[in-house]
């Protein structure tokens, strides 16, 4: 008697609700955090589309001086980047080509390496903006042996950041004109020159992430 009133006990109707309304519990909890991980996805979506980053035109021209890249950039700074130059802190950007060899048989061979440093100021008093370009890293010294251009607006540097025109990325002695090649463009903003404060508070946020690359193929033209 014992025995089948413990039977009993273990399947009573009461528990066999209860079963079932943790069953439907867990059904809508999976269900609500399906819908958030979908607004989530489609918010990321949103932001990547207001504020786009490519490099839509990369062109490559031979001369008997070398290699020269020409290409265009699309990108909107970082909402962070831009709250941190209002104050007066300067940002800078690293733009980066290399060169390589294609080889079926191993790794591409590295042929060369070009890269130019920007610096980005703005001045709160006079509201200007300053774009100091230079083939050397920027250091707390000072600018060192860089070209400097001053800007009205915003949406007149951020111009003249996203062109590149002509730019020398290798010797013409470097080129095997039987070889074929790779070039791939990378421009980033540097979070390594940030303030040390800076740097800690924007590993991980997308507030301050900026970072374009683009490879192209390239054959030389035969030589006369």
């Amino acid at each position: 008697m014992t025995a089948s009133s413990t039977r009993c006990s273990r399947n009573s109707p009461a528990d066999a609700v209860s079963r079932a309304a943790e069953v439907l519990w867990r059904r809508w909890v999976l269900w609500g955090l399906r819908w958030v991980l979908f607004a989530l996805l489609a918010l990321c979506g949103q932001a990547q589309a207001a504020n786009p980053a490519a490099i839509p035109d990369m062109r490559l021209e031979q001369t008997d001086e070398g290699l020269f890249l020409t290409a265009a950039l699309e990108f909107e700074l970082p909402t962070l980047a831009e709250d941190a130059l209002r104050k007066g802190i300067p940002m800078y950007f690293v733009t980066e080509a290399e060169l390589t060899r294609r080889r079926w048989y191993w790794y591409d061979q590295h042929i060369a390496t070009e890269v130019r440093y920007l610096r980005l100021s703005y001045q709160p008093l006079t509201r200007r903006w300053r774009l100091n370009v230079s083939s050397e890293p920027f250091d707390s010294s000072g600018l060192g042996v860089a070209l400097g251009q001053n800007f009205d607006d915003l949406a007149d540097v951020r111009a003249a950041m996203q062109r590149i025109v002509r730019w020398k990325i290798a010797p013409a002695a470097a080129i095997d004109p039987q070889e074929q090649y790779q070039v791939q463009l990378r421009f980033r903003l540097d979070l390594s020159q940030l303030p040390r404060p800076l740097q800690i508070g924007a590993l991980g946020r997308s507030g301050w992430n900026l970072s374009l690359a683009r490879s192209l193929r390239w054959s030389p033209e035969p030589t006369q």
